[in-house]
């Protein structure tokens, strides 16, 4: 993309189709990505075997996982790569995006390696047990042992494309490993093809992976001379004042990240002593909720470069515009989707896995996921808001809020109360304290910058 392109869609675009330009490639390749973590439970569900839906299920918290990383050099490199473009400190992008991609590689590997020499002990916190323990360490095998360097590469490298604007590009690569995930999942899995059960599935996440990173090298490589995302070793460095502006951003956001797995680990670990059924429903459920999920974060991510731009470039009016627009369009989506979940609760669920006991668990667990969904993306909304202004501090005081002190004692409180069916309720109820808090802290920043505002 020219630089005059750039500008033109950071600071003339209407904000509508700024918005649509950024933020629907952004939903695309959420939604795919999601698609393919369900087409893993749907491909393995047909094998109607609860043993093997469960392995996906107990391994997914450290899938999930890998955003710590993703959050830390992902989100925080972005972050700053934005801000820099709207102060015209194109030197500031080519080495903060080079630290951002040679730290995410090194922390990949160091994951892939911790998790290899401390397998037993993670299996056993995950909650696996003598019935999954086999089924779920051979799906880790590739997803994590190998699979963790790649894995967290193709999404690193996506936020740095996009953060100067270029969103269809660090969609096209996303998606490009999603699809060839879904083709690969039925030859791997199903009896007719290789016949690996979970295993397989986690050996096609592994090679789709690759591909997804093979993707930005080679994009990146003809692009070189019209973009400022640098993966050149030379332009790494310690440069105190980038170190600092992506850490003050990504470690909030990776321990958000690490919060979020601690509570889906905690989840899973009580599903668990109800057996593998209620297991492989649980996951079933969250993976359906996932996907509304992951439209409202894909929407708040995508207009992060926006936010980012215009703040730095003290263009405040159009960055209120930005929002609002956000928050009227994705408020009443959600409230959609919910209403579609509660009532097509079971249906959704069957379309997994055809066994009426896990149809039951499933369509009760998902009718309470899914009252969460009308109030998430006001905080998701805001959350990135403190992600693309340079606002780490409150972005972990939302994640602190969320997990330790609503959603993880809400866990423990209905778990007591309403033993298994009370667990799905406790995001919804984190979700309608933060959805408050949330409103606050937004006109608070408005008005912090009604005073330098500026012509749209």
């Amino acid at each position: 993309m020219e630089e005059n392109e750039k500008v033109i869609l950071f600071e003339r675009t209407p904000v509508p189709k700024a918005i649509a330009k950024l933020a629907i490639p952004t939903i695309l390749s959420s939604l795919v990505m999601v698609i393919y973590n369900l087409a893993d439970t749907y491909f393995v569900g047909m094998l109607n075997d609860p043993v093997q839906n469960a392995a996906v299920t107990l391994a997914y918290p450290v899938l999930l996982a890998f955003n710590a990383v993703n959050n830390l050099f992902g989100v925080g490199t972005s972050s700053m790569m934005s801000r820099a473009l709207g102060r015209r400190d194109y030197e500031t992008v080519r080495k903060s995006s080079a630290f951002g991609f040679y730290c995410s590689l090194f922390f990949g590997l160091l994951f892939s390696f911790l998790c290899t020499v401390g397998k037993a002990p993670l299996l056993r916190l995950l909650g696996a047990d003598s019935v999954t323990i086999s089924a779920t360490d051979s799906y880790m095998f590739w997803t994590v042992n190998c699979g963790a360097a790649p894995a967290i590469l193709n999404v690193v490298m996506a936020y740095l494309v996009r953060s100067e604007g270029a969103s269809l590009h660090a969609s096209i690569g996303t998606m490009s490993g999603c699809f060839l995930n879904m083709i690969l999942d039925p030859i791997f899995i199903l009896p007719w093809g290789l016949n690996m059960g979970a295993a397989g599935a986690g050996c096609a996440t592994f090679l789709s992976n690759c591909f997804a990173c093979g993707y930005f090298f080679v994009l990146l490589f003809k692009k070189r001379n019209n973009t400022y995302v640098c993966i050149n070793p030379r332009q790494f460095g310690l440069k105190k004042g980038i170190i600092f502006g992506i850490c003050a951003v990504g470690i909030p956001a990776s321990i958000q990240n690490l919060l979020n797995v601690t509570g889906m680990t905690i989840l899973n670990n009580f599903t668990s002593v109800y057996g593998a059924d209620a297991v492989a429903a649980m996951g079933i459920a969250q993976k359906i909720n996932q996907v509304a999920f992951q439209i409202a974060l894909g929407f708040s991510q995508g207009i992060m470069p926006l936010v980012s731009y215009t703040y730095s470039s003290k263009n405040h009016r159009r960055m209120k515009d930005t929002i609002l627009f956000a928050a009227r369009l994705m408020v009443p989506a959600m409230l959609t989707v919910s209403l579609v979940y509660y009532f097509g609760a079971g249906a959704l669920v069957r379309q997994f896995l055809d066994n009426e006991v896990i149809v039951a668990y499933g369509t009760r667990f998902l009718r309470a996921f899914c009252l969460g969904l009308p109030l998430i993306y006001t905080d998701f909304l805001a959350v990135g808001v403190f992600q693309a202004l340079g606002l780490g501090r409150n972005a972990l005081i939302f994640a602190v809020m969320r997990k330790i002190i609503l959603e993880i004692p809400a866990l423990l409180i209905l778990n007591h109360l309403f033993p298994l069916y009370g667990l799905p309720y406790a995001q919804p109820f984190a979700e309608s304290v933060l959805a408050i808090a949330a409103v606050i802290m937004l006109r608070k920043i408005f008005k912090r910058c009604q005073g330098g505002e500026t012509a749209a």
